[in-house]
């Protein structure tokens, strides 16, 4: 065992379990374990959010990306800071006005009926799931790389740790843990920046050239004949920058500030963030292919996730691999706390709670069934990563945003802003987002391999279009007409109103009165 890596894992671990028993202290209801009770800062918010993203998927999966296939892997990366002007733009003050626990309370507001929750709860979950196992394994490899212990025991001592993290701690602990790894994560990620520079002189593009003399233009360029995979690299890009707003843990994120004007300050620190944290990710990768190795990083990892940590042994030695990776090990438990309270969330909040109960729960029974949803939730993630151990964790987390395109935010978006949006258009929308989204990833080469019956894997290029064109075509087909339309109509201005001023009495699509 690494002595280094014990005693700084032992210190973050302990750190993160100091911070979880605070909190449980202070939430002992659904509010705070769901949304902090709204406690958070714009600023304090918005290193949370940066954290949700900052975590396996970018600081393992796309460095690893990068270090392996070039410019591929940066579009994994480049694109996120435009995800969250969008995100400014279009869905945070809104959903910080219109919701409480689940995004699903949003789309309750204005449509009467359970079927409409049920399906963005289901839809949670799927997201939630495929988002939970990369980052399960990106953990879990990297204490198998740093202690040598068996990838399965290390699947079960993260999931064990994460149940703990939420149950316990809930939002509030999640939230803080994030806003400390966040810190520590820039951190690493300027410590390797620079010592990578300094390999070259200083000279951040000696770091493109030698890749481009190395490995050829198409590490450092798009490949200009490259068919479907060119297609699929598209769609991965289509479906990462419209995926972040439909991404269940992020967006409900908007609802741990107090107001509309902290959720605007939360997504603007968030950006800042991304923007630094990104502008490094590309020479961390470059240097990971060369001063590693292709070949090296192949070795410990066929998808690279573990460049990274090559790299911080390679230019700093042991005890910069113990920090870089105890802090990356940090960073995705406090994301998988993060996932599972959106997950928990859905299955407490929004099936049990409001789809079989019908709003008749008292908040104490609310937070019980959180906890044992929690629970739940994280033993089917464990269950998942065991199988999952050789993919790249940035390619699963690409998975998880092309379903949340595709189904979530036709949904949210046309529930916001389109008068003639229908509960049934909802339904059929979302339905379809999910069966083609999920339907083409099953077809695809990274589950079929060579036996896959599509050329490519990243369903978000035809899956979000078709669920946006048949949500429109569905309201227009089948509108709401009489009484119904007037009530429609009453309701969407009421609607508007509260999501632009946050102000105003909406009810919660017919449903009984406090569910929100």
């Amino acid at each position: 065992m690494n002595f280094y890596s014990a005693i700084i894992f032992s210190v973050l671990v302990g750190l993160t379990l100091v911070i979880t028993y605070v909190a449980a202290r202070r939430g002992k209801s659904a509010a705070d374990h769901f949304v902090a009770d709204g406690q958070l800062t714009g600023r304090q918010n918005g290193l949370a959010i940066a954290g949700d993203y900052v975590s396996a998927a970018s600081f393992l999966g796309v460095t690893g990306a990068i270090a392996l296939s070039g410019f591929t892997g940066f579009y994994l990366a480049v694109f996120v800071p435009v995800a969250y002007v969008l995100a400014l733009l279009l869905v945070a003050e809104p959903l910080r006005n219109l919701g409480r626990f689940t995004l699903a309370d949003v789309l309750a507001i204005r449509f009467e009926g359970r079927s409409v929750r049920a399906v963005m709860a289901g839809s949670t979950l799927i997201v939630s799931t495929l988002y939970l196992v990369a980052q399960f394994v990106g953990a879990a490899l990297l204490v198998r790389l740093l202690f040598g212990i068996d990838y399965t025991v290390a699947v079960l001592v993260i999931g064990g740790l994460t149940t703990v993290y939420t149950m316990l701690g809930g939002m509030l602990a999640t939230s803080w843990i994030q806003i400390v790894k966040t810190t520590l994560m820039l951190a690493c990620a300027v410590t390797l920046f620079v010592l990578v520079l300094v390999e070259y002189g200083g000279n951040p593009l000696g770091v493109f050239q030698d890749a481009l003399e190395t490995f050829g233009s198409g590490a450092v360029g798009p490949d200009p004949e490259s068919g479907m995979a060119g297609f699929d690299q598209l769609s991965q890009v289509f479906g990462l920058v419209l995926g972040v707003l439909g991404l269940p843990h992020v967006m409900i994120r908007f609802f741990t500030v107090p107001d509309a004007r902290a959720a605007r300050s939360s997504a603007i620190t968030a950006i800042w963030v991304f923007t630094a944290f990104y502008l490094m990710i590309p020479v961390i990768g470059y240097g990971a292919a060369l001063l590693v190795g292709r070949d090296a990083i192949t070795a410990q990892n066929s998808a690279g996730n573990l460049a990274v940590a090559q790299l911080a042994e390679t230019v700093g030695g042991g005890a910069l691999l113990a920090l870089v990776s105890a802090v990356a090990f940090v960073t995705i438990l406090a994301v998988l706390s993060g996932l599972v309270i959106a997950a928990s969330g859905a299955i407490a909040h929004d099936l049990y709670a409001q789809v079989i109960k019908r709003g008749s729960v008292s908040p104490r029974a609310q937070l019980v069934s959180a906890r044992i949803a929690t629970f739940a939730t994280c033993a089917v993630g464990v269950s998942l990563a065991l199988a999952a151990a050789d993919q790249n964790v940035a390619f699963l987390a690409s998975l998880a945003f092309a379903v949340a395109a595709s189904a979530n935010l036709p949904a949210l978006l046309l529930t916001i802003y389109w008068r003639r949006m229908t509960a049934r258009a909802v339904l059929w929308g979302m339905g379809v987002g999910l069966v083609s989204s999920m339907g083409i990833i099953l077809l695809s080469p990274a589950v079929l391999g060579s036996s896959a019956v599509l050329g490519f894997s990243n369903p978000a290029l035809v899956t979000v279009p078709l669920s946006l064109l048949v949500s429109i075509a569905v309201a227009v087909a089948a509108p709401t007409r009489g009484a119904e339309a007037g009530r429609d109509r009453a309701v969407f201005r009421m609607l508007r109103t509260k999501a632009v001023t946050g102000r105003g009495d909406v009810e919660d699509g017919g449903q009984p009165e406090g569910v929100r």
